[in-house]
């Protein structure tokens, strides 16, 4: 459930390779994750484990909500930190409004660094896999998260996500996150970092009507930059408005449908380094041939 508009029914979250007509089934073992970080199953009373599909009965008390949520995604998504780090994984959380252009950036990135970088993707949306079949058709390997009413991504949803994409030591993992600038912004997943794009589209003033996005983003991109002679858009005035809101993130302008300025996010790539001491490499042994 998100803590921001209360959206979210996990039973509605659809796990996908794309690789089977239907979603990975719902049915599975009653697991608990455990603070050794290894879930194991439970025997129940009749002395042998079975299929968790009977309600529990649980004592009625008062918890702060949202204290509670981001309490467990946090430590859901430290666990995945540790799992990407030890195997030299680079996760990038690649968040926007609906139609900013992630997916086209995302297609043209894989095309032209896909096989060097060793890359997969995460795609989230609420319905369809009409991303993910963009991203399969260049060839990549990708596995769909369906949200059902979920707005965002989380942690736990991750995992899944990592589970079924099995991505090889020293890769890197795109995550395409639910398109939103609210609710994703407040949920860690584990990743290296935070990739926020903004179409020119859009309007300049998303840094002030949307500051928890702009505040999390380790680097900006302003998208569609074909468009800006034909927009009312500038450029400076909303790269000053989100530096007062954070000094510290990076700015690149491009247009993944013409190229033009990808090379500077081709650069960022080589050089973004995890918010984590134990990750320390660039892309650049990744991406040497």
């Amino acid at each position: 459930m998100c803590t921001t508009c209360g959206c979210g029914d996990e039973s509605n979250i659809r796990v996908s390779t794309l690789q089977e007509p239907s979603a990975l089934p719902h049915e599975h073992p009653h697991e608990h994750p455990h603070e050794d970080g290894h879930p194991h199953e439970h025997p129940h009373a009749d002395g042998h484990p079975h299929d968790h599909d009977h309600p529990h009965a649980h004592h009625p008390e008062t918890i702060p909500l949202e204290q509670n949520l981001l309490a467990k995604n946090e430590l859901l998504a430290a666990r995945n930190r540790g799992w990407l780090e030890g195997r030299g994984i680079r996760a990038l959380n690649v968040m926007s409004s609906p139609g900013a252009g992630k997916t086209t950036l995302l297609v043209r990135t894989l095309a032209d660094l896909g096989e060097r970088l060793q890359a997969g993707v995460v795609e989230g949306d609420q319905e369809t896999s009409l991303d993910a079949d963009r991203i399969r058709a260049v060839g990549r390997p990708v596995v769909q998260i369906n949200t059902g009413a979920g707005c965002h991504l989380d942690a736990d949803m991750l995992r899944r996500g990592l589970d079924a994409l099995d991505p090889g030591t020293g890769s890197t993992v795109f995550i395409e996150n639910v398109g939103n600038l609210v609710c994703p912004a407040l949920f860690d997943l584990g990743e290296a970092a935070k990739v926020v794009v903004v179409s020119v589209t859009e309007g300049d003033d998303k840094p002030q009507k949307y500051p928890h996005m702009f505040r999390a983003a380790d680097l900006v991109i302003i998208n569609k930059s074909d468009l800006l002679p034909y927009v009312d858009f500038d450029v400076d005035g909303f790269r000053r408005r989100a530096r007062q809101i954070n000094p510290r993130t990076d700015f690149l302008v491009l247009s993944a449908t013409t190229g033009d300025g990808l090379a500077g996010w081709y650069d960022w790539l080589d050089g973004t380094s995890s918010r984590s001491s134990t990750l320390t490499g660039s892309l650049t042994d990744t991406l040497s041939p």
